[in-house]
């Protein structure tokens, strides 16, 4: 199997990158994988193919996991996939790709997805990034996979990495617990050590439907803790945060979060 060189270089730099992230140190951490998936609709069956039946076994033979598979609403005849692993240390996060490689039933079971004959790639694209929990949150809350629910993924940009720290700081001293009591209810928080979007905090929420969703939101904007919150100097949005991704997801049917 051929591993991309840009994945390559991102993972093996974890290692490097988390000794300069204070709230990444911590062993008890976990790190996550998000790869995002652009592809046509006729696709989306290869790609659940692949995802069910070699990439989960495979991670978890590795030991590793779970692994939770999320949709975007189809727009202008193209679907985005949203893969997030859970992983327990950097170490593991950095040699994932090489356990993958040396998994004789993996290469078997993803060859038509890894080197389609003749070339018909399931994706169009995909954009990987490399997350280490913060330490407000310092692993997964996984959520009944049993029951009816959406997820609301969310990617907050900062403008330096000094802004992004201040952001961290912002939900593991106050804007968690705010979330937590007004509904908003987590499954992860990350800060990205590598990705297309740096630097950024990227965090998943779950709801059990769109109505809980809007009225969770609804009460934390009217919170008077988080009124206060986000007008102290260093923590207002204008100095924090430059763009704010807010994407709703359905869960596939085999997704393990």
């Amino acid at each position: 199997m051929n591993v991309p060189k840009s994945l390559c270089r991102a993972l093996a730099g974890i290692l490097v990158l988390v000794s300069t992230v204070p709230f990444a140190r911590a062993a008890d951490r976990e790190h996550y994988i998000l790869k995002s998936y652009t592809l046509k609709p006729a696709k989306l069956q290869a790609l659940d193919d692949y995802l069910g039946k070699a990439y989960i076994p495979a991670v978890k033979r590795a030991d590793a996991g779970p692994v939770g598979v999320f949709r975007e609403a189809e727009a202008n005849g193209i679907v985005v996939v949203h893969v997030i692993t859970v992983l327990k240390s950097a170490e593991q996060a950095s040699g994932l790709e090489g356990k993958l490689a040396g998994d004789a039933a993996y290469t078997v079971a993803a060859k038509s997805f890894i080197s389609p004959s003749p070339p018909d790639p399931v994706y169009d694209k995909v954009e990987t990034s490399v997350l280490a929990a913060i330490e407000g949150m310092p692993k997964i809350a996984r959520p009944d996979t049993t029951k009816p629910r959406i997820l609301n993924l969310r990617i907050y940009e900062s403008p330096s990495p000094e802004a992004h720290a201040k952001k961290v700081e912002m939900f593991n001293t106050g804007e968690l617990a705010i979330f937590k009591r007004a509904g908003l209810t987590p499954v992860l928080f990350g800060s990205a050590l590598s990705g297309p979007r740096m630097p950024n905090l990227t965090y998943l929420l779950v709801f059990p439907d769109d109505d809980a969703r809007k009225a969770a939101w609804k009460t934390f904007g009217s919170d008077p803790e988080w009124q206060t919150l986000k007008a102290k100097p260093g923590f207002t949005d204008k100095e924090i945060i430059t763009k704010i991704t807010n994407i709703l997801l359905t869960p596939a049917q085999y997704s393990e979060i």
